[in-house]
């Protein structure tokens, strides 16, 4: 990571109170694919409805980035993500889109140099107690754990939260309803993704108020 810039500490820590404010305000953020910008607005509409407010928009379609635009320009209260960002190109476009967090799956310089440049605040994807370590030293304290299930799950977190007591994580992959009280109740998380609020079939058949109950199922059952 020789290539990294350092950010300045007040900066960094500007950065990761927003993030913690979005990320602290549910128990579960929805990790979502949209095929079509046509359900952008509803969907986030019926999870906001529900009660998750802080969504996250993966790009992984070509409709992504015009369905992070209509669900800030269009949903009020709502705190739009971009994930699967990949490149320092890939976090220029989600920014312009209006995203108001970045998600990557892994890390790379390319990226953790695009969150330096940038006022838009990264969640860097970690799998390893290195990884952990290595952006630790870069300021950051609060990360993705992914994939969380296939990574070690809950008892692997568990295990670096007394090592590493001061970094924070939102695991995702393979998290549902019935395992993400396994890592809620951990120290070291502050929340999970998941995909099951927002489930691709539903979507598809425009079920808007089924998708709403699965995000107040979720706030019920998951909050302290």
């Amino acid at each position: 990571m020789d290539n990294i810039n350092h950010e300045s500490g007040a900066r960094m820590e500007a950065k990761t109170e927003t993030l913690l404010k979005a990320l602290t305000a549910q128990p579960v953020i929805p990790v979502m694919i949209v095929e079509s910008v046509e359900h952008a607005v509803p969907l986030a509409r019926a999870l906001v409805e529900g009660g998750l407010k802080t969504l996250e928009i993966t790009l992984r379609t070509d409709a992504a980035l015009d369905a992070i635009k209509a669900m800030t320009d269009e949903i009020e209260g709502a705190v739009i993500g971009a994930g699967t960002i990949l490149s320092a190109r890939d976090y220029a476009a989600a920014e312009k889109a209006g995203a108001e967090f970045i998600v990557s799956p892994g890390i790379n310089g390319d990226i953790l140099d695009a969150a330096d440049d940038s006022d838009v605040p990264l969640l860097p994807g970690t799998a390893t107690a290195s990884e952990v370590l290595s952006l630790r030293e870069e300021g950051y304290r609060v990360m993705k754990f992914f994939p969380a299930e296939q990574a070690g799950g809950a008892p692997y977190l568990k295990a670096l939260s007394s090592p590493i007591p001061d970094v924070m994580f939102c695991p995702t992959g393979g998290i549902s309803l019935a395992n993400a009280p396994d890592y809620l109740k951990l120290p070291n998380v502050i929340c999970v993704g998941g995909s099951w609020v927002a489930p691709k079939d539903m979507v598809v058949r425009g079920d808007w108020d089924g998708i709403r109950k699965l995000a107040e199922e979720a706030c019920a059952t998951l909050k302290a």
